[in-house]
């Protein structure tokens, strides 16, 4: 049985703006404690200590789409509400997903009380076709050899086909028009 040789590989190469990433995360969740009246510099209760509480917190920014401000908000609003500090973030988990139901809320109001996006007007593709235009192009359909649903034309296009005389009443007819 042969041996393979170990051999060494060049160290991956992290993410050049990682570390800056991370310190602007922790710099957030720094501000998350205070505005929640806990101490960073002080010994945290162990539900807020570690890479779980922090996990938990990128979680509502991934998962619920917040933004660092809106949380920031919403641990604003809950402090007022609860004197004392939540023991851990999964505390804030409601608090959080009501604010993410709020904002939708208030952004399908505030697209009810303008126009409708599902209903939109059609665009003016131009001016309407003319009388003598649709006759034209309804009589070229029962002249041609392709397929023509019956109820394909309307007994008043049927007329305005017969008095420009573009079709005959027998052709109708045969196509199942008439």
């Amino acid at each position: 049985m042969a041996l393979i040789p170990f051999v060494e590989s060049k160290p991956v190469k992290e993410e050049e703006d990682a570390p800056a990433r991370e310190t602007g995360f922790d710099d957030f969740f720094g501000d998350l404690l205070q505005a929640l009246g806990l101490d960073a510099d002080q010994a945290l209760p162990a539900w807020w200590q570690g890479w779980p509480a922090r996990q938990h917190v990128q979680r509502w920014i991934d998962h619920l789409g917040m933004s660092q401000d809106r949380i920031l908000a919403v641990a604003r609003e809950t402090r007022e509400a609860h004197p004392a500090p939540p023991d851990g973030p999964k505390a804030l988990d409601r608090a959080m997903e009501r604010a993410v139901r709020r904002d939708a809320d208030a952004a399908k109001q505030a697209t009810a009380s303008g126009r409708n996006p599902k209903r939109q007007r059609k665009r003016d593709a131009g001016p309407r076709p003319s009388d003598d235009q649709l006759a034209a192009f309804y009589a070229g359909m029962v002249n041609s050899d392709a397929y023509l649903p019956a109820n394909a034309i309307s007994s008043a296009m049927c007329g305005l086909m017969l008095t420009r005389k573009l079709v005959t009443p027998d052709q109708l007819r045969l196509r199942g028009v008439l």
